[in-house]
């Protein structure tokens, strides 16, 4: 999981090679999460090729696209592992722990004895590592982030990611502590790159998450029906639009498609609104 081009990484995101250290992995997700998207276009193309390093290396440097968690776990991993970072993945399950399947990949980072979350493919990430600590906070980004961690019994520890929204508190996900192999990862994805109750099977998920001029955290994301902006300490901004538009808005968001696949995106997000799953 280490076969990386780290040059074309660093060049990609223009992060620095660092020793490493908390402040150099603040810095490197953060560079990472503003510069590729969250981006679910092939899962719902039903054009996946698949999330091994190579794959997604291709994906993320070569073509400058995004993907969805397993990709940027996967590369935000092997570039860790890379700089010397002591980094293993966790795999989660996404909503209810009791029923969701474990479809959600993120690093865990150890840096002098203390455990830190990066998770860079959520859709609305923490800009910043969490330390894997019941309580534990940041504060930047869209939204502020919580770790709790619970108790599954005989499986021991588990942690979860909560965020806070203008509702209140919303659970993201649930990680348990099993050693994740590369078979569980490619398992996790065909699940969720194929299976009819998958979310990402049935609707269009694309984000891309920066900085405004003034320094404000700030997301635009596309769902099938209306795009959103979101800016840190702000109410949400959301319009429909036109499905016409996906092509013009489609670089807007770092994701760069040929005419023919942003035509059959055009017309299978026509199909999604017109109730054709």
């Amino acid at each position: 999981m280490t076969d990386i081009d780290l040059a074309a990484y660093l060049g990609r995101t223009g992060a620095a090679e660092e020793t490493p250290s908390l402040a150099a992995l603040t810095r490197l997700l953060h560079a990472h999460v503003t510069t590729f998207p969250f981006d679910t276009v092939d899962v719902l193309l039903g054009q996946h090729r698949g999330v091994d390093l190579d794959t997604v290396g291709a994906k993320f440097l070569d073509h400058h696209r995004g993907g969805y968690c397993f990709e940027h776990a996967t590369l935000f991993n092997a570039v860790l592992l890379a700089l010397g970072y002591d980094a293993r993945l966790l795999l989660g399950r996404v909503g209810d722990p009791a029923t969701a399947p474990r479809t959600h990949l993120a690093v865990v980072v150890t840096i002098d004895g203390v455990r830190h979350l990066c998770d860079p493919g959520i859709g609305v990430p923490p800009t910043a590592p969490i330390e894997l600590r019941d309580g534990a906070r940041v504060e930047g980004g869209i939204w502020p982030h919580e770790i709790r961690r619970v108790d599954e019994g005989s499986a021991g520890a588990a942690w979860q990611l909560w965020r806070v929204r203008s509702g209140g508190w919303e659970h993201m996900h649930t990680m348990d502590e099993l050693q994740v192999r590369e078979v569980d990862v490619a398992m996790g994805h065909h699940w969720t790159s194929t299976s009819p109750r998958s979310h990402f099977r049935r609707s269009l998920t694309l984000a891309r998450h920066g900085v405004a001029a003034d320094g404000t955290p700030v997301q635009v994301s596309v769902s099938t029906d209306t795009i959103t902006e979101r800016r840190a300490g702000e109410p949400s901004r959301q319009r429909p639009y036109a499905v016409e538009e996906l092509p013009e808005l489609l670089p807007l968001l770092g994701i760069r498609l040929d005419s023919p696949e942003a035509t059959r995106l055009v017309e299978r997000v026509r199909g999604l609104r017109e109730g054709v799953r």
